[in-house]
């Protein structure tokens, strides 16, 4: 369901065919490219410009398998999850493992986030930044979150390639234990909840930009939010705010460097730079709570 803003836009048409409407994207330049123009690699589809291009630099790591015509249109349909899928095996994994009877539980102590773990004279523990989400309180924890994170992610990833796509994620984590890094020193928190929140953010910004309906996606974002706030949920808001926030920065550099001119290098250093900033966001805690 599209409002009438989603046929307007010229982004939602192939850059070829300006008359073929479509919702696959060069998985090099992110241009919406319409079934006859899609080649397909392993990593998704490419379209004609970014194909000759690879080809004229003889990348030895960029093998192209050519389909007959007449099967690209379901190539195109190709763009396997395969980021979703893993992300979600590993952390379903570290679950497993979190179960084993005393083996299980300082498994889990070693890869849950507590801001004391980012002093140096304290144990300067950085990796729990982002092992936070591998670790779930109950089995609802990570059911919940691996149905949000299999339902997002099967939309999100062959959308933005995989590369942007795990980019989104772990900075949505790290941006959730910044936040409660900043707010909330010195307690215990896990769970994947924010970098969930980060996908939500950014397909709520990519969808407002390719003129979709988000209205769903804008009252699970309400919900989810009151939900977070009640008496007694036990969850930390902190990691939710703070990941969403990231998700929703980062949907507006996708979103905005959609064109071929802006591609790569821009968006590497406006992500670097996003990690950057988030980075140096840890030193107040280091300094006010020390």
């Amino acid at each position: 369901m599209t409002t009438a803003d989603f046929g307007r836009n010229p982004d939602n048409f192939c850059y070829r065919h300006p008359d073929r409407q479509s919702f696959v994207l060069c998985q090099r330049c992110l241009r919406t490219i319409c079934p006859e123009c899609q080649t397909p690699l392993p990593v998704g589809v490419i379209c004609p410009e970014c194909l000759a291009a690879q080809q004229r630099g003889q990348q030895a790591n960029a093998t192209v398998t050519r389909l007959p015509r007449r099967r690209r249109a379901v190539a195109g349909t190709d763009g396997r999850p395969v980021v979703t899928y893993a992300i979600i095996a590993v952390t379903t994994l570290c679950y497993l493992i979190g179960l084993i009877p005393e083996l299980g539980s300082r498994f889990e102590w070693w890869l849950a986030f507590n801001s004391a773990f980012l002093f140096p004279d304290v144990a300067f523990q950085p990796w729990r930044l982002l092992t936070v989400t591998l670790v779930h309180a109950s089995p609802w924890h990570i059911v919940l979150n691996m149905l949000a994170l299999w339902a997002l992610g099967r939309s999100l990833e062959p959308l933005l390639g995989r590369g942007r796509f795990l980019a989104l994620y772990l900075l949505s984590a790290l941006g959730g234990s910044v936040l409660v890094a900043l707010l909330a020193p010195g307690v215990w928190v896990v769970g994947a909840s924010g970098a969930v929140w980060g996908l939500l953010g950014a397909m709520f910004v990519i969808g407002r930009h390719l003129g979709a309906n988000v209205t769903a996606i804008a009252v699970l974002l309400g919900l989810n939010l009151v939900i977070t706030f009640l008496p007694g949920s036990n969850i930390s808001w902190q990691a939710h705010i703070g990941g969403g926030l990231v998700g929703l920065l980062i949907g507006f550099v996708y979103a905005r460097t959609r064109k071929i001119s802006q591609q790569q290098r821009r968006q590497a250093w406006l992500l670097a730079a996003i990690a950057g900033g988030l980075l140096l966001l840890l030193v107040i805690p280091v300094l006010v709570y020390r």
